[in-house]
């Protein structure tokens, strides 16, 4: 059985990151093989690194997001504090 996110458009993201990843993950592979001239090797190591960056600025992206929620969270907990403590 095959999960199926009922998300926004916004899945999109995450399914490009998913995508560079393991596209990532088959670039370290075949560098790590025997098999492949040094042209191809640096070809796909160009490709490797821009993946990368695509890949380091979604993370970024989402910790961005992430430590906003925690201070709405913080932000929150502090305000009903305040009220129980009137």
């Amino acid at each position: 059985m095959t999960f199926k996110s009922k998300m926004s458009p916004k899945k999109n993201i995450n399914s490009g990151f998913e995508a560079n990843l393991a596209r990532l993950e088959e670039i370290s592979s075949i560098l790590e093989g025997d098999e492949i001239g040094l042209e191809d090797a640096l070809s796909l190591y160009e490709e490797g690194i821009e993946l990368s960056k695509k890949c380091i600025a979604v993370l970024k992206n989402a910790e961005l997001k992430i430590t906003e929620l925690k201070k709405q969270i913080d932000n929150l907990t502090s305000k009903q504090n305040e009220l129980f403590e009137e």
